[in-house]
């Protein structure tokens, strides 16, 4: 294995998705270079198609409907822009932001 390198199988665990009943992923934000790691399309070999609800990282909580990510959380001190500007997909505003707690 190289550093860096995609290898095959590489971003999936199907026996933790395969007949979950809620999946929840948490991950970082952006990347070392502050690139969005929340994007319009997968880049990684999809482990299972349109099963995560939420995702929770270090500036906010999504919720993944059909209409795309709804916005719920941000970190204290952010705002919903802030979160925008470092998401590549379009953000959904439903109502009133609850800030995070830690």
């Amino acid at each position: 294995m190289i550093p860096g390198k995609v290898i095959k199988g590489m971003g999936g665990a199907m026996d933790l998705v395969a007949g979950a009943r809620r999946v929840i992923v948490t991950m970082e934000h952006t990347s070392k270079s502050g690139a969005s790691k929340i994007l319009n399309r997968c880049t990684l070999p999809i482990t299972g198609h349109a099963i995560v609800e939420t995702i929770i990282t270090e500036l906010g909580v999504m919720r993944v409907v059909p209409e795309g990510l709804v916005l719920e959380e941000v970190a204290p001190g952010l705002t919903f822009e802030n979160v925008q500007n470092l998401t590549e997909p379009a953000l959904i505003l439903r109502g009133p932001i609850k800030l995070m707690e830690f």
